[in-house]
């Protein structure tokens, strides 16, 4: 059995226009959020082994929250993940190491949106900055996994805590 949580980055920052997409920092709310949704998703699952995430600077301070409260086994940054398409993501989780039976993915919308809507056969609107979903798998494989053997089993935001 296979737990993939998807979170998608904390609130990022505007305010310096000068640094690409790719280099933005979190905002005073990611700063927030991101420590009280790691907390919450720690009451759902007590240890992480796999945190891949993309290069962004929001999804690495994110991460970084994540990272001191489960202190991952494996951390690795993949570049297709920023600006990835869902396939993109797909690939990225059939080819972690299945050692490993809990990963954790931080990236971005709309693709994270959009792979809620693929495993959980529903219309998510969006997932907000900080949403975290998980999805349960009867997949011994990491690449077998897919919306037959998987299913959305929670779905965590801000705004339900703050």
């Amino acid at each position: 059995m296979k737990t993939l949580i998807f979170s998608r980055h904390a609130k990022s920052s505007w305010s310096d226009i000068s640094l690409s997409d790719i280099e933005r920092p979190l905002n005073q709310r990611g700063r927030r959020d991101a420590p009280v949704m790691a907390r919450k998703v720690q009451e759902k699952i007590s240890h992480i082994e796999f945190c891949v995430m993309s290069p962004s600077q929001r999804t690495r301070e994110t991460a970084a929250y994540y990272q001191e409260v489960f202190d991952f086994d494996q951390v690795e940054v993949v570049q297709r993940l920023y600006h990835a398409s869902i396939d993109d993501v797909l690939d990225t989780i059939s080819m972690l190491d299945d050692q490993y039976n809990s990963a954790i993915l931080f990236g971005h919308n709309p693709t994270f949106t959009f792979l809620y809507d693929h495993f959980a056969h529903d219309d998510l609107d969006n997932l907000p900055t900080s949403g975290v979903f998980f999805v349960q798998s009867r997949a011994q494989s990491w690449s077998d996994i897919d919306t037959t053997n998987s299913e959305v089993v929670a779905l965590l935001y801000p705004k339900m805590y703050l």
